[in-house]
């Protein structure tokens, strides 16, 4: 009952020239999986896309059902222009598109912005020989081979078999009662006392606007570091059976991040939009982890709960928002105070904005450990720093289009 998708290693990353992905590594690469990111380019009727990086340029484009390279961007549907440094980070996946266009790394100068974003699962077809999800590619079934039934919900102390199973199947898991009330308004309080102490500039807390021009903090960062109900919590045996689960490894990551859900927010990232966490990049080195939610104070349908697609953490789909032609259903999951949500890292999912009352959450997540003979690979792209400045990441996805 694996959850572990890695393909990829951090010690095989290193900075590759540009004529040696146009002239080597994308030939190669289209040698051995054109056909597989062929169909999924016509599957998903893409554009052709273009790459301009110092000066050359190079397009990839449908030919007889295979992808085939061509010099020039001059017949292109979309056009992304970088440096070497950020297409050699795409074709590795250590940034997505996505990613690239978060951090303004890339410039959208034909076709938009989605035409760009929608091409990652294709890129990832092409580069690391995963199949673009079809319709009908992904079922669920329970350990006797019967239907999954994905209204099911869980205790800590359930048989951890059926729990991994769902787990493996959906992507996702919803346990009752893992805390009490006592524990939850302890760790309530430090969530109210960080946010108070927040401030715009202090690059540990994200900001978000409401309906009446107010900049209100709705994130504190680096949680774990300034709370020691959730330091307490997340080592107790209770919360750490989650990481035991898929017997994979998984390992506590030291961390958490303290959600408010205020009402009225307009823009900002309060109430996050359809995502996978890995959509900035680097699945094929860290999926799946498991991102864990702790219900301070519950949500249901009025006060913002968490949604997600089961399945989809099988599927190569968009990381970032949700395919209108996407055949797995959305589902919601309401939670009482105490309560725990477990989804992987690669399941799409969403914040619903609340709609009557306010809410908190805690994550606090478990990693894989590394595998055999690799090595840890930080990158300040993913680290501190530029945690804190995502904050605005929406105006600088906009400047990436040129147009």
């Amino acid at each position: 009952m694996s959850i572990d998708a890695r393909t990829r290693l951090n010690r095989d990353v290193r900075a590759l020239e540009r004529d040696e992905v146009f002239d080597s590594l994308l030939p190669d690469a289209l040698a051995m999986h054109g056909d597989l990111a062929g169909r999924g380019v016509a599957y998903k009727q893409l554009p052709s896309l273009g790459f301009r990086v110092g000066g050359r340029g190079v397009s990839l484009r449908l030919a007889d059902r295979s992808l085939e390279i061509a010099e020039g961007v001059e017949a292109a549907g979309v056009v992304a222009e970088m440096t070497p440094e950020a297409l050699s980070d795409v074709v590795q996946d250590w940034q997505s598109t996505m990613g690239l266009a978060m951090t303004a790394r890339v410039t959208i100068t034909e076709g938009s912005i989605n035409d760009w974003i929608g091409w990652e699962p294709a890129l990832r077809a092409l580069l690391d020989g995963r199949k673009v999800h079809e319709t009908g590619d992904v079922a669920f079934v329970d350990l006797d081979g019967r239907p999954l039934d994905l209204g099911r919900t869980f205790t800590i102390d359930d048989d951890p078999e059926p729990m991994a199973n769902f787990l493996e199947q959906a992507g996702f898991l919803h346990l009752r009662g893992v805390f009490d009330e006592t524990e939850m308004a302890a760790l309530g309080a430090d969530i109210d006392e960080w946010i108070v102490k927040a401030t715009p500039d202090d690059g540990e807390s994200w900001w978000a606007v409401d309906d009446r021009g107010v900049s209100q903090a709705v994130r504190v960062l680096f949680f774990y570091e300034k709370s020691a109900a959730l330091r307490s919590l997340v080592h107790d045996r209770r919360y750490q059976r989650i990481g035991e689960l898929t017997g994979d490894g998984h390992v506590h990551k030291g961390g958490g991040e303290g959600l408010v859900k205020p009402l009225g927010i307009v823009r900002g990232l309060s109430d996050l939009p359809w995502h996978k966490d890995c959509g900035q990049g680097k699945h094929s080195y860290v999926c799946n982890g498991l991102t864990c939610g702790i219900s301070v104070t519950g949500a249901d349908r009025t006060s913002g709960a968490l949604g997600v697609i089961p399945g989809s953490h099988r599927a190569n789909i968009m990381a970032t928002a949700r395919d209108p032609s996407l055949d797995l259903a959305p589902r919601m999951i309401e939670t009482e105070t105490g309560d725990v949500t477990v989804h992987c890292s690669d399941t799409l999912h969403r914040a619903h904005p609340p709609i009557e009352r306010p809410r908190k959450v805690v994550y606090s997540s478990f990693r894989l450990p590394l595998l055999p003979g690799d090595v840890e690979e930080p990158d300040p792209r993913y680290g501190r720093r530029a945690r804190a400045e995502l904050s605005d990441v929406q105006d600088r996805i906009d400047a990436a289009e040129a147009r």
